[in-house]
Order: structure tokens, then C-alpha cells, then sequence
């Protein structure tokens, strides 16, 4: 196995990271979580350690370790041209923030996920349906009628209805 990745924290980023750590209610759970493994990873707690005590997996502290280490030389800039503690800490937040996945984007909004899920909630009759529960078949039907969606497959709707749309395509889930 190699050794982990060293990387540096400046004391304006420790201060930053700490104060992060501190205000856990108010700061975003992932961010916290970022936070600390670069604040062990700095003292050198190995990977192992750390994923121990953090009760995470080592990719993780390694994903995070290496990805603090690629920006370290975007850092050290930006506190050579002193930037601003709030500018550096938007810095630090964006290396600390998951990259954009690959895949297609959502394909409705929340707002019409739950405009589909209230029309199933209704009873069919009312929309003139010749059925007295939704089929998956009815309901996209009918939320395309409504102007709802401009299409969705049967399939799409029963995913939706039982819960198993992806969290991708929820909104804004953090």
C-alpha cells in the first residue's frame, strides 16, 4: 500500500476548517465531515485512522486528502494575493463540494413530481377516466392531457409513485 498524501493547511485555512468543524449546526453535514479529515490529514492521522475515527470509508478520506492536495498550490495563490478570508473560504467550500456527476439532468422539476403524485392522489372519475383505480398507463395519460408533462412514460410513473426516483431527481438535495 503507498503512503497517504501529505498535504499543507495554512493557519488562515486551519481557522476556516475549525470554524466549520465549531458551527456544525450550521454548517452542511458533507462539508463538516471534508473539513475534519483535512484537518487530521494535515496533523498526519493516516487514512486508516481517520476512517476509523470518522466512521467513513478510506476512499473517502483518500478521495478528500488528494483532491485538498491538487488545490493546495490554487490556495497558497489566492492567500499570496490576499484574498479576503470570505473569498478564500468560498475557495475552500468549492475544493470541499462533490464535482458535477455525469448522466443525463433531471427530467422533471419538483413541481411536477408533485403535481403527478397530486393527480394520483385524486380519484379518477373526476377526470373522466373509465377506471376506478390509476394504472400507471391511465395517470401518465392524464398528467399529459393536463399539460403536466409534455411525456412520461407508465413506467417513469410508477417509479415515481413508489418512491424510487433517484435522488438526482429530487430538488436540490445536498
Amino acid at each position: 500500500m503507498g503512503r497517504a498524501v501529505e498535504i499543507a493547511v495554512s493557519q488562515r485555512q486551519r481557522a476556516i476548517l475549525e470554524k466549520w468543524v465549531r458551527a456544525k449546526a450550521q454548517t452542511p453535514y458533507r462539508l463538516v465531515e471534508r473539513s475534519r479529515i483535512i484537518l487530521l490529514s494535515a496533523i498526519g492521522v493516516t487514512n486508516i485512522e481517520q476512517a476509523h475515527r470518522l466512521d467513513v470509508d478510506r476512499q473517502r478520506v483518500r478521495r478528500w486528502r488528494a483532491r485538498w492536495a491538487k488545490a493546495e498550490k490554487r490556495l497558497t495563490a489566492a492567500e499570496r494575493q490576499r484574498a479576503s478570508d470570505d473569498d478564500l473560504a468560498g475557495l475552500m467550500r468549492a475544493i470541499l463540494t462533490d464535482e458535477r456527476r455525469a448522466g443525463t439532468p433531471p427530467t422533471f422539476s419538483a413541481e411536477q413530481l408533485t403535481q403527478i403524485i397530486a393527480v394520483a392522489c385524486e380519484r379518477p372519475e373526476q377526470s373522466d377516466r373509465p377506471v376506478t383505480h390509476w394504472t400507471p398507463r391511465e395517470l401518465a395519460d392524464e398528467v399529459i392531457a393536463r399539460g403536466i408533462v409534455e411525456t412520461i412514460s407508465p413506467r417513469h410513473v410508477d417509479r415515481i409513485l413508489k418512491g424510487g426516483i433517484s435522488v438526482r431527481t429530487r430538488a436540490s438535495t445536498g
